[in-house]
């Protein structure tokens, strides 16, 4: 008997390795092998100033799109002229008192004065509950609210409306000028309202529950 041991994989029972011999140990690996696996597609995370979530992205819109900070601005604006609208029957109640007198020659000198004061206080009061309006308007459209679009569609549609009534009843001057700034405004800001980007805001902010 010789004392040189049989090769590995040369016994009986044992499975042939054609590369043991060739020094290689392990057969050559194949290309396909030696790719990484397939990785699942990254979620999109592009910009959301369009107003929408992206997709995949579970963080919310960090700040509303452009229209939506145009419409807040414009609803700002709208807050400084109802307050000024308030304040104009307290600089012209002598104004409002020859109004009343010339409209009813009737009145004593203590009822005058009651009807003038209810005047004046009605307009204060309408003008700031529209200062109140405008500014609770801008904070929840601001933060995507999709119930506020619809109160500030009905708001604005109104305010057209009887902007539009006031018109016909005629007058002029400044006071056209409002009434025309008025519908101006109004339209505007419900136009970027519905734009595409302040919808898709709306329905990402509804989207997280907001």
């Amino acid at each position: 008997m010789s004392g040189t041991n049989p090769p590995p994989g040369s016994g009986p029972g044992e499975e042939q390795n054609p590369y043991a011999q060739s020094g290689q140990g392990q057969p050559p690996q194949q290309p396909w092998e030696s790719a990484p696996p397939p990785s699942a597609p990254p979620a999109w995370s592009g910009p959301v100033d369009g107003g929408a979530a992206a997709w995949g992205d579970p963080t919310p819109p960090s700040e509303p799109p452009q229209p939506i900070r145009r419409a807040a601005i414009l609803m700002y604006v709208g807050a400084a002229i109802s307050a000024i609208t308030a304040l104009i029957p307290l600089l012209f109640r002598d104004s409002i008192r020859d109004a009343i007198e010339d409209s009813d020659t009737s009145l004593s000198a203590d009822e005058l004065d009651t009807a003038v004061n209810v005047a004046v206080g009605f307009a204060v009061v309408i003008g700031l509950i529209g200062v109140a309006l405008w500014l609770w308007m801008a904070a929840m459209n601001k933060a995507g609210k999709s119930w506020a679009r619809v109160v500030a569609t009905v708001l604005g549609g109104l305010n057209i409306l009887f902007t539009v009534i006031s018109l016909g009843t005629g007058g002029g001057g400044a006071g056209l000028i409002l009434n025309l700034a008025s519908i101006a405004l109004a339209g505007y800001i419900l136009y970027l309202l519905y734009r595409p980007e302040s919808s898709a805001y709306y329905a990402a902010m509804s989207g997280k529950g907001r």
